[in-house]
């Protein structure tokens, strides 16, 4: 299954931080994992970068109260608040954070992830860049919604699956397809965060895993024309998982939670 983004990870523990769910600590420790500690550029106040913990204390302390997830793709600039220089930055890295909470205090976070050493012994660096954005998106998409979306675009796209011969790629689409039906999750369960919206990432998550073999995303021996074919037939499905995922890691938000 594909990595959870990382500006997911800090919109889920981040929310239950700014909620009181988890200590800081807590929260960072599960941002970061096994990453070398990250640093926050552009922080107010702070003219050098500093640690994940110092931010997201500063996001809190001006009035943040919570933060929402973007993973927009050229065409669709999914949950993005502007201005361009902001937007063109999380549509390079297909991922950013963008806080909530009082006037003047709209923020947009966006990772640049590397990874250094050699083969089999090596470091993530994640260095996050704090800008001011010019608004917020109006809120959405709801979990409820989004599941029923997913749901529906999953349901449409069975045939073109089975007629694209997404398995035919290899092992890779073979697994991807076969942890759809699998029962086990290694979704965390994050304080705070209804466990509908665990059950709506997980299999969210599934399916952008068979949509990253159908594109060739993983390395598998298909020819342009069928890359072309499979994201012009399985497009909805996509932006269905992008609005599941948006949704899901946010849920803790909503009002009316599930």
């Amino acid at each position: 299954m594909l990595a959870e983004p990382r500006s997911g990870l800090l919109v889920a523990w981040g929310n239950a931080l700014l909620t009181g769910n988890v200590p800081p600590d807590d929260a960072v420790s599960e941002i970061v994992g096994t990453d070398e500690p990250h640093r926050v550029t552009g922080v107010p106040g702070e003219p050098v970068p500093v640690g994940l913990s110092l931010a997201l204390g500063r996001l809190r302390a001006l009035g943040v109260t919570g933060l929402r997830l973007a993973l927009p793709v050229s065409g669709d600039p999914l949950a993005l608040p502007g201005p361009p220089t902001f937007n063109d930055l999380a549509l390079h890295a297909g991922e950013a954070a963008v806080t909530v909470g009082a006037p003047g205090t709209a923020y947009g976070l966006v990772p640049s992830v590397t990874t250094h050493g050699p083969a089999g012994d090596t470091t993530v660096r994640v260095a996050w860049t704090m800008v001011e954005v010019s608004d917020r998106p109006a809120p959405g998409p709801f979990l409820a919604e989004a599941e029923r979306e997913l749901a529906e675009a999953m349901r449409d796209a069975t045939d073109d699956l089975l007629r694209l011969d997404v398995a035919a790629s290899g092992p890779a689409a073979q697994r991807a397809l076969a942890a759809l039906y699998r029962k086990d999750s290694d979704i965390r369960v994050v304080p705070g965060r209804p466990g509908r919206a665990g059950r709506v990432l997980d299999q969210a998550r599934r399916i952008h895993a068979v949509l990253a073999v159908a594109s060739g995303e993983d390395g598998a021996a298909v020819t342009a024309a069928e890359i072309s074919a499979r994201l012009g037939a399985l497009a909805p499905l996509e932006r269905a998982c992008r609005r599941a995922m948006v949704a899901a890691y946010g849920a803790a938000l909503e009002p009316d939670r599930a």
